[in-house]
């Protein structure tokens, strides 16, 4: 039989389907190495705040919104990032992520409720699990633009014309992508809105003014101008700025609450939070030239001896700090500013009088009781570590998501010599830091040294079988 040519039409046809795959392998792989590092790195760059005070205030910020959602109270949970950035987002279902930045920009209560309105908008709206099925379908678009973009490639090597063909294969993949995307941004300028009107209607059926998200908006519109002056408006995520302020302020002002102001002791709580972080966020000398010591306030006050504390004043610190006990004694977290900045200046044994007062007028805080165990811990007094161990305990209870908490009573175990359950504390902290490989290896080793089947035990096999999504 005589020897046949090779049908080099029919190699162009393979090796371009074969070399297709393989970019758009590579593209993939390189797309979710990218993913994985940025969220890695967001992750490691990412802190978030715990304080009473703050997280308290929030609450009763949010609790009549949630409940006029009907979304349920208990579910809800909000988070401060330590940004001082304007942002907040919902993420992982129920839960509000807030950047400090929104509480320190915003100059009334209303201004953030609401933002937590517009939030609760988007959990109410199920919006988040609408999106992924909104993914899914531009997943879908997708692979059809992809696989329209292919099939032009081969065409154009079947016709002897493979430069042509990969033009035009790449022209409808990337129009495929634009498509994808204006579709996306669509969808979430439609939520956005829906969000907006749904926290006008909540903002009413709790008798509150939707003022103040007009004011947020005109801001953040006023910060955007220069970026989205000349911007396509069918290439944002978001409303274009001034349309989104028309469209809210109709229903804003058709409300009979618009011209409600929020109550004085809210507005004093507001101010004290924003003081508190403020002094606790920005540098010393800020501090003092946004609260100067003209300004003889209780807010102000508040943020210069935080600021004092920061920079080692700690004798000028405790001034201000008794100051401010005088002025307000029911005020818990001036106790707490007492006690804190005396256990950072190695006067464990003075703090402990001055949180125990803290604890007593907010029994209901887990993050103050953590803190009195650590300065009952700091005594070195063995007769104090029981009491500092049960403290730190019945804190968690309540924030079982406090990392430092669980690394704090990890210290207290192991100088009670309690091993295995230092090293469970540990697990704990590193759990819920998102660290699960090392959470999963002390877990091992607590397992070792608890009796199996016991309470402790079981967590630490919790842990050992969790598999993150």
């Amino acid at each position: 039989m005589a020897a046949t040519a090779p049908d080099r039409r029919g190699d162009s046809v393979g090796y371009g389907v074969r070399r297709f795959r393989r970019l758009i392998l590579a593209s993939v792989m390189a797309i979710a190495t990218a993913a994985a590092s940025s969220t890695t790195a967001n992750a490691q760059r990412v802190s978030f705040i715990r304080d009473a005070e703050i997280e308290g205030l929030l609450r009763d910020y949010a609790v009549p919104i949630i409940r006029a959602a009907g979304v349920g109270e208990s579910a809800v949970r909000i988070y401060i990032i330590g940004s001082p950035q304007f942002n907040a987002f919902v993420a992982s279902g129920r839960r509000i992520f807030i950047n400090a930045g929104v509480l320190m920009q915003a100059k009334t209560p209303n201004e953030v409720i609401g933002v937590i309105a517009h939030e609760t908008g988007h959990i109410a709206g199920g919006h988040l699990a609408r999106q992924r099925l909104e993914l899914q379908n531009a997943q879908a678009m997708a692979i059809l633009a992809t696989l329209l973009g292919a099939g032009a490639v081969a065409a154009g090597a079947v016709a002897g014309s493979a430069g042509d063909g990969a033009a035009a294969g790449q022209a409808i993949m990337m129009g495929g992508q634009s498509m994808v995307e204006r579709s996306l941004l669509a969808y979430q300028r439609t939520e956005e809105q829906a969000a907006d009107r749904a926290a006008v209607t909540y903002l009413n059926a709790t008798g509150q003014s939707a003022r103040g998200m007009l004011a947020t908006f005109a801001a953040l519109a006023d910060q955007a101008f220069l970026t989205t002056k000349y911007a396509d408006p069918y290439a944002q995520s978001h409303p274009m700025p001034r349309e989104r302020i028309a469209a809210l302020e109709n229903l804003a002002r058709q409300s009979k609450y618009f011209d409600k102001t929020d109550p004085p002791e809210l507005q004093f709580r507001h101010d004290l939070a924003r003081a508190k972080l403020y002094g606790h966020l920005d540098h010393p000398s800020s501090v003092m030239r946004r609260y100067p010591p003209s300004d003889s306030s209780l807010p102000a006050r508040y943020a210069r001896t935080i600021a004092q504390m920061r920079s080692g004043d700690y004798r000028n610190a405790l001034a201000g700090a008794e100051a401010l006990i005088a002025a307000l004694p029911n005020h818990a977290y001036f106790w707490e500013l007492k006690g804190d900045l005396l256990l950072k200046s190695g006067r464990a044994r003075e703090a402990v009088a001055p949180l125990q007062k803290a604890v007593s007028l907010d029994p209901k805080s887990g993050l103050l009781k953590v803190l009195l165990g650590e300065a009952l811990m700091a005594t070195d007094d063995p007769k104090l570590l029981d009491q500092a161990i049960n403290l730190m305990s019945q804190g968690l209870q309540s924030e079982t998501e406090f990392g430092g908490g669980y690394r704090r009573l990890a210290i207290a175990y192991g100088k009670a010599g309690r091993v295995a359950e230092a090293e469970l504390a540990t697990a704990q902290g590193y759990f819920n830091d998102g660290d699960y490989e090392m959470a999963k290896r002390f877990a091992q080793r607590a397992q070792q040294g608890l009796k199996t089947g016991s309470p402790g035990w079981l967590r630490a096999d919790d842990i050992i079988r969790f598999r993150p999504q």
